[in-house]
């Protein structure tokens, strides 16, 4: 009779500690997974950078007249999986440097949002030093990760790559 009432006052316990115990767990985990998932993009983008910035090196993107738009969506096609929203999410900067060891130039984030007209397009002529910088806004879910990443806004990450080159002896089209 006593066990009979020990296990009636036990009943759903094991239910209350699992709700207790779950919401945090199930954050972590969605954290993990997120983190993960901005690890993933980081790679893809620096991976896009460099393949993109070869356009530029070579002399591709001089002799196919490429634009900022035209960089854009040559890096874009090359994020395989994040590609669908990249036009709307990248911003591209490629310039030409005086030399290796000079500073970066200024970021165009501006209170917190990037300023699109403090980029350029330039991909220099044959033997010039080139900078190619692309900065990515990502959205996030978790709110762990929210306040532990750098932010352009509530909610996203802002994540960069950048390649410095200099480009090859190629020959300028004369059009």
């Amino acid at each position: 009779m006593r066990r009979a009432r020990r296990r009636q006052g036990r009943d759903g316990v094991a239910a209350i500690e699992f709700a207790m115990v779950s919401i945090p767990f199930f954050l972590m985990i969605f954290s993990i997974l997120e983190l993960g998932m901005v690890f993933v993009l980081d790679s893809m983008l620096e991976t896009a950078t460099m393949q993109a910035g070869r356009l530029v090196r070579t002399g591709q993107a001089e002799q196919q007249k490429m634009t900022a738009a035209g960089f854009k969506t040559q890096l874009c096609n090359r994020m395989v999986l994040f590609k669908s929203d990249c036009a709307n999410r990248a911003t591209v900067d490629v310039r030409v440097i005086p030399q290796f060891a000079t500073p970066d130039p200024a970021d165009p984030i501006t209170n917190g949002q990037i300023d699109p007209t403090k980029t350029i397009f330039d991909g220099g002529n044959p033997g010039d030093l080139i900078l190619v910088r692309v900065w990515y806004v990502h959205p996030l879910v978790t709110p762990f990760l929210n306040q532990a990443t750098s932010r352009v806004g509530t909610g996203k990450v802002l994540l960069q790559a950048a390649t410095a080159f200099r480009n090859e002896p190629w020959t300028k089209s004369l059009s």
